[in-house]
């Protein structure tokens, strides 16, 4: 039960965080930031995936999706990434970011399960940041990862 009641106030705190964020305005103007600081689609990939990551940090994922994607997905059309290959791009992000301190919802759990120490559980876990850093990179910038299986169905448009 302890366990659960942090869990549900962790999603709570952050759903409310995600209703200030849009009372804010803050993914419109992230937009008009990230596309007034370059033209160039590395850059703007680069930043698309850090405002992911830190929104990832410190709110739940479905907050994120529901707020962040309409928002960020015309800025990552317009730099040339296919759709699926930003949602790819955005749940990866998002589950980094739920294993990512300060918040780090799933990394919580997981240490309360296995009753151990925060601080052992992220030592134990770096390797594997390394590890999806890698594959989000590889995500990001090869369209051909994430577009194989939609291609080879033959359901992409």
């Amino acid at each position: 039960m302890e366990t659960l009641s942090i869990v549900l106030i962790l999603i709570a705190t952050s759903a409310a965080f995600g209703y200030c964020l849009t009372g804010l305005h803050v993914p419109a103007k992230a937009a008009g930031l990230i596309t007034s600081v370059s033209s160039n689609p590395v850059v703007v990939v680069l930043l698309l995936n850090l405002i992911l990551l830190i929104l990832g940090m410190i709110m739940d994922m479905a907050p994120i999706i529901l707020i962040a994607t309409p928002i960020l997905l015309p800025v990552a059309q317009s730099v040339g990434i296919h759709a699926v290959q930003f949602g790819i791009m955005v749940v990866l992000n998002c589950g980094i970011g739920l294993l990512t301190p300060p918040v780090g919802a799933v990394l919580f759990i997981g240490s309360a399960v296995a009753k151990r120490p925060m601080e052992k559980v992220v030592k134990a876990t770096l390797p594997f940041y390394i590890c999806m850093l890698i594959a989000l990179l590889l995500i990001s910038f090869i369209p051909a990862i994430s577009l194989w299986l939609p291609k080879l169905t033959g359901s992409l448009v």
